[in-house]
């Protein structure tokens, strides 16, 4: 868990681990392969929640189970990674960019708001969110451009979209059409889906997460490594849930704007005016099942991964200095 002074702390039963000891080159080494593992394992749910968000209100495809079943008649299995490579270049760089914002950011959040004596769980809410936010802006120039490519070809000759040969092909349209900012169309909306999202993921799972240990832990007895894991996975679930609720229509407005090709420039207003005249309030939350099913599940499965990754390299850190200085004695 994080504790209120300041520095970035994970807590496996009575172990605190600093965020500034880690050996970062190897965290993001090991953590560059194992966020990639669940990018593969999930990817699929992102490529079903774009086609529901930008399907025309007349499309066959309703429902999360038969665009499955169309893109695995269409294509097969490689129908569910449609745009998976572009999407794996920009995620290391733009996740390395994050964690390092979002760790800073938290660092400096916690030390100001030491003299207002707020509550553990307000605290972490008011901290986790900043740096959540922060993190989630500067990674956005790496990850928008990332976005635009990968939701074309998620999309490529689905509900009247335009086919391509791949990312390549993806780019050269666009920048031949609308030239560089073509691959930063969505920016705003981007910012203002994901950075709030990220804000409010961050905000639930660490003020969350103490609540449910304050639950727990009442005798004093319930810090154990299986305990760990769930309060974890249970404050990445109840933080998705929050994120996807209040973030879902922002993220389907700014999807139909990526994905249209030259010549369709509806502004925000009109895709939002468009979708609730087809299909009403409720067309605003396309998408919100298998958004919901990866922003938990994403969610819960990153922050595992991190504080495993946390952990263990604090332990190694502390062993090779510990060795070192018996050595050296």
């Amino acid at each position: 868990m994080d504790t209120t002074d300041g520095r970035r702390r994970i807590s496996v039963g009575p172990t605190e681990i600093n965020w500034d000891k880690l050996d970062k080159m190897k965290f993001y080494s090991v953590g560059a392969g194992i966020f990639t593992g669940i990018t593969v394992a999930l990817y699929p749910i992102s490529v079903v929640k774009t086609r529901l968000q930008v399907a025309s209100h007349d499309v066959v495809e309703r429902n999360a189970f038969s665009v499955v079943k169309g893109l695995l008649k269409a294509d097969g299995i490689s129908g569910l990674y449609k745009g998976f490579g572009t999407v794996i270049i920009g995620a290391v760089p733009a996740r390395i960019i994050f964690l390092t914002a979002l760790e800073t950011t938290k660092i400096a959040a916690f030390k100001m708001l030491e003299p207002l004596k707020l509550s553990e769980p307000s605290q972490a809410a008011i901290a986790n969110g900043v740096a959540g936010m922060l993190g989630s802006l500067c990674s956005q120039a790496v990850f928008v451009p990332i976005d635009v490519v990968s939701q074309r070809l998620m999309v490529q000759g689905y509900s009247g979209h335009a086919a391509y040969s791949g990312g390549r092909d993806v780019v050269r349209n666009i920048i031949k059409s609308d030239g560089i900012r073509g691959l930063y169309r969505g920016f705003g909306l981007s910012v203002m889906t994901y950075s709030p999202s990220s804000a409010v993921w961050w905000a639930s799972y660490g003020s969350s997460q103490r609540v449910i240990w304050r639950l727990l832990d009442r005798d004093g007895t319930a810090s154990d490594k299986g305990n760990v894991v769930l309060v974890q996975a249970a404050g990445g679930i109840i933080a998705g849930a929050t994120a996807s609720c209040i973030t879902t229509p922002l993220d389907t407005v700014k999807t139909r704007l990526q994905v249209m090709g030259h010549g369709k420039r509806p502004s925000a207003r009109q895709v939002v005016t468009k979708l609730i005249a087809d299909e009403g309030w409720t067309g605003l939350y396309r998408g919100l099942g298998p958004r919901f099913v990866s922003t938990s599940a994403w969610g819960t499965s990153m922050i595992l991964a991190y504080e495993y990754l946390s952990q263990f390299f604090f332990i190694f850190h502390s062993i090779f200095f510990s060795v070192t200085n018996l050595y050296y004695s």
